[in-house]
């Protein structure tokens, strides 16, 4: 009997984002199968990173060596502060210079075409291309310029690709979502100004997304700075704790699924 397809969507959220790390160790240490993964943003880099065939040991290692200082090149502010030529290279290397359709599973990367407002979903072409325009948070990253389009944060048009993963083939939607609003959040730079505004706009849009998921996993990682990557252990545990408590209710769908 075949068994029901199972779709990850992951959210933006900047460094809350290592929260989608925990959900998959659990995932997998469970033994339930991860047939498709969507992502905006953070959600689109560690759902290439693990569609590459990193597992997820050697994901946790990477994700503490990451610091800024390694992924930032500052240039003068014209589209944005950060060059993101340095993050391109880094994604690249870390996933073998691969393109998305050679990935173990397909995986789908959002972004966002600037100027016409539209959905961009890259399922074919160089990763780095897709998840460096994927991750372009507006005036802050300097936008990705592909085939003729300006392109950023995939987070701006969907934070959580649910209908994404859905369109790709999934049965059951596991969907992951690390960048609910913070009313009490210290705005302190521009980079908070811009997330805590996508946050804001995202709001009435993700409680659809609820509705259309089969399993809504929401990490409590709002206290953790998104642009701070100082917490990654505790975020990827927070991570786990949380996915941890939904594996009875996905495990339940799994053996109702009609005909499995």
């Amino acid at each position: 009997m075949s068994r029901p397809k199972i779709g990850l969507a992951l959210g933006s959220g900047g460094a809350r984002g290592f929260a989608h790390l925990g959900v998959i160790k659990v995932l997998q240490a469970e033994g339930i199968p991860i047939d498709f993964v969507a992502g905006s943003s953070m959600g689109a880099l560690v759902g290439c990173f693990y569609g590459a065939g990193l597992d997820v040991e050697r994901l946790y290692k990477l994700s503490k060596a990451f610091k800024r200082k390694y992924y930032l090149d500052y240039t003068v502010p014209k589209m944005g502060f950060v060059a993101g030529k340095r993050v391109k290279e880094l994604i690249r290397v870390f996933t073998h210079g691969k393109n998305i359709e050679e990935l173990d599973i397909p995986v789908a990367v959002i972004a966002t075409d600037l100027m016409t407002g539209e959905k961009v979903v890259f399922r074919q072409g160089p990763i780095a291309d897709a998840v460096r325009a994927s991750i372009s948070i507006p005036g802050i990253f300097v936008p990705e310029k592909h085939n003729g389009r300006l392109l950023v944060d995939g987070g701006v048009v969907d934070r959580i690709p649910v209908s994404v993963v859905e369109d790709m083939g999934a049965d059951i939607i596991v969907a992951v979502d690390v960048s609910p609003v913070k009313s009490t959040a210290e705005i302190t730079t521009i980079y908070d100004v811009i997330m805590q505004s996508i946050d804001i706009m995202q709001m009435e849009l993700v409680s659809n997304r609820e509705v259309k998921s089969d399993i809504m996993i929401r990490p409590p990682v709002q206290m953790f700075n998104s642009r701070a990557f100082t917490n990654i252990e505790e975020i990827i545990a927070i991570g786990e704790e949380e996915a941890l408590k939904t594996v009875p209710k996905i495990k339940e769908l799994l053996s109702n699924w009609k005909g499995y």
